[in-house]
């Protein structure tokens, strides 16, 4: 569990006070209003206690209408500061929620896949949205803001108790020390609770995200009920981390309600003796009590506000430790590629995912500009790493990889990935309508560039027999279509954006013969007058690939032209082809 020092608590509240800097002027509107709400909030039972004097003194009628006047002045002005200084607070903390998950938006934008590999879905969205939400607290009515509010307010009531009655206020402040004593452990355990309380529902959503989108496996494999019980044992320590939150809030309110009416039970009876003896006012004895509320109530609140703070700064170390993480794919590359070719070349390439396993091993090839070179080999052979490298999605630690003789490294993000276009076997497409899929929400390609392209490539025919066309929604992830179909618009998407260096990785390899007709002419059409890769799993795909580079463990094993590669009897890649073949022929037959 993560648990803040003092010392921290004060570097993450400055961190978060630091957000408001866009919003000064309105951070000092909002400190005034609180300086105005102070005497108004107090006024009240002085007001009273002048009404009841005047009215016990036996006073001419005008001089009652003046304090009753007076009184409904006060309460009409303090509720419009109260509902300027309330709306004020709640609108900068959610402008500033609104930043900061911009901010960290952005942030995840730009991390590397090695990040999102390793942390689970659920926890970055407990992050950008839960977490965020309660930090936002800090500037609300529930948070510093009004803290401050109600520090001036308990100043303002205390100055006018003393000048009221000395005896009476000493005897209600008397019980405060133990207030603040019942105040900071309730504090404290409060604090430890919130932690385990974020900790269990970052886990949750990481859960249920996980099974959400693995549902089918969970359904196939009929581990439904297995994976139910884990899901349940979780909501039950989440449950229990809130009951234990709720038991504290349970026991510090009745306590604070016994000392608060303790005070006021003190006050009533030596107060009374007071009056009877002509040491106070019937207006004193009256205004007291409710003295005694507005001197009690914004204590009581306090620890809850205060405990509103403990949580947004727990929950803000969540939120600044995935900022201030050093997983960001810095793009430190000054030099941009002009006239953009398309040539690649690997030189003694070493890569590694976790800094120590070697998954590409002296990897070392040259593709020329516009041909066509198939990566072929087994599961976890290395092709689609060389791709992650390529698209820089990944650093390699030793060798050389170049694109047009400049290292890659060294390139802009942006200019690199212009010229760059992909094809997953896994198409990833996003909930909204296929036009927005196509163009990714570019609204500078026309919707008649989007048509002539799907036209091109036989993608248009199909996607007009959906109900709106271009504009038919997708579900998430495509989850409406065919896998073919969804390939043909990922087709369509990359011939939208014109790369220079196109990438084929497993294009082809979950589709039906017929539908691979059909994308085996998108192909062609895409291929041509480009630099392609193609990541094959089928071999028979590669036929007319200028080169072939074959992969094993990591290593370059074979290298040349397909119809060398073929007839080498004893070589890798003719084994491949023959257990391709072997299979190919057992299914036809069955």
């Amino acid at each position: 569990m993560e648990k803040v020092t003092r010392k921290g608590d004060l570097g993450i509240l400055w961190r978060i006070l630091k957000r408001a800097r866009p919003y000064t002027l309105r951070v000092l509107i909002a400190t005034a209003l609180a300086l105005v709400l102070a005497p108004l909030r107090s006024l009240a039972p002085y007001i009273i206690n002048q009404l009841v004097d005047v009215f016990t003194q036996g006073s001419i009628a005008e001089e009652i209408l003046k304090w009753v006047l007076i009184y409904i002045s006060v309460m009409v002005l303090q509720v419009l500061v109260e509902y300027v200084f309330v709306y004020g607070t709640e609108w900068l903390g959610q402008r500033i929620v609104l930043d900061l998950r911009n901010e960290l938006f952005d942030r995840l934008l730009d991390y590397k896949m090695r990040y999102f590999d390793q942390t689970p879905i659920g926890k970055n969205t407990t992050r950008v949205i839960s977490d965020i939400e309660t930090l936002g607290l800090v500037f609300t009515r529930q948070g510093l803001t009004m803290i401050v509010a109600d520090l001036f307010s308990i100043f303002a009531v205390l100055y006018l108790m003393l000048i009221t009655s000395v005896k009476l206020t000493l005897i209600c402040v008397g019980t405060i020390p133990l207030m603040l004593i019942a105040t900071y452990i309730f504090k404290e355990k409060v604090k430890l609770s919130f932690e385990i309380v974020r900790k269990k529902i970052s886990e949750m959503n990481s859960f249920l995200q996980e099974r959400i989108s693995g549902m089918k496996t969970i359904q196939v494999m009929n581990v439904e009920e297995r994976e139910g019980k884990v899901y349940k044992a979780l909501n039950k320590a989440y449950t229990k981390a809130n009951l234990n939150t709720i038991q504290y809030y349970a026991v510090f309110f009745p306590v604070v309600e016994i000392i608060s009416s303790f005070a006021l039970a003190l006050m009533i009876w030596l107060g009374a003796g007071g009056v009877v003896k002509g040491e106070l006012t019937l207006g004193v004895l009256v205004a007291f009590p409710m003295y005694v509320n507005r001197l009690f109530r914004p204590i009581r609140f306090l620890a809850d506000k205060f405990n509103n703070v403990q949580m947004a700064m727990v929950a803000s170390k969540r939120v600044f430790s995935l900022l201030d993480k050093e997983e960001y794919l810095e793009d430190t590359g000054e030099q941009s590629l002009v006239g953009f070719k398309g040539q690649v070349e690997f030189e003694h390439l070493y890569f590694s995912y976790d800094g120590q396993q070697d998954v590409l091993k002296d990897i070392s090839f040259f593709i020329p500009a516009g041909s066509t070179t198939a990566i072929v080999g087994a599961t976890g052979s290395g092709k689609t790493s060389i791709i992650n490298i390529i698209c820089k999605l990944y650093e390699y630690h030793r060798g050389h990889a170049r694109i047009d003789g400049i290292e890659i490294k060294t390139l802009n993000n942006e200019t690199l990935r212009r010229h760059l276009g992909i094809v997953l076997q896994d198409v990833f497409l996003f909930t909204g309508s296929i036009l927005d899929n196509i163009r990714l929400r570019d609204q500078s390609i026309s919707k008649q560039k989007v048509i002539d392209a799907a036209r091109s490539i036989g993608a248009h025919e199909i996607i007009e027999h959906f109900p709106d066309q271009y504009d038919h929604i997708l579900q998430e992830r495509g989850a409406n279509l065919s896998v073919g179909q969804r390939q043909l618009i990922a087709f369509v998407r990359v011939l939208v954006f014109d790369p220079t260096l196109l990438i084929l990785d497993e294009a082809t390899s979950s589709i039906d013969t017929m539908t691979e007709r059909v994308i085996q002419k998108a192909i062609d059409k895409l291929t041509k007058d480009r630099t392609t890769i193609i990541i094959a799993h089928r071999l028979a795909t590669i036929k007319n690939s200028n080169q072939v580079i074959v992969l094993d463990k990591g290593r370059i094993v074979e290298h040349g032209q397909y119809d060398e590669l073929v007839q080498t009897s004893d070589g890798y890649f003719k084994k491949l082809y023959d257990m391709q073949f072997q299979t190919s022929v057992g299914e036809a037959l069955s």
